[in-house]
């Protein structure tokens, strides 16, 4: 059961927007491989603006996703891609709906 979730908005430097777009979905491939992860979405919420959202079943999980493989490469391309730094928040997840 999922009960602590991750909301990270990042915003694309102007002209940057298409790249963001291919970084964030060829993440999925190392959010598949984080066995912690529940559930992973990268979306567009605006012309420059993207989040991802992601959930977790504790705390632990959650650590291991921010010390992992994508928020190390996403830093690794802020200065290049991003307008500002990502804004990350911790969020409680009161309610979900998996499918399989």
């Amino acid at each position: 059961m999922v009960k602590v979730g991750l909301l990270a908005r990042i915003v694309a430097k102007p002209g940057k927007e298409e790249e963001v777009a291919a970084f964030l979905a060829g993440a999925l491939p190392l959010a598949q491989r984080e066995e912690a992860t529940t559930v992973w979405f990268a979306i567009r919420l605006g012309p420059q603006e993207f989040g991802i959202f992601d959930a977790f079943a504790d705390d632990a999980g959650r650590r291991a996703h921010l010390e992992g493989s994508i928020a190390a490469a996403l830093m690794a391309r802020a200065g290049e891609l991003l307008a500002e730094p990502p804004r990350i928040d911790n969020v409680d997840v009161l309610a979900a709906k998996l499918h399989g």
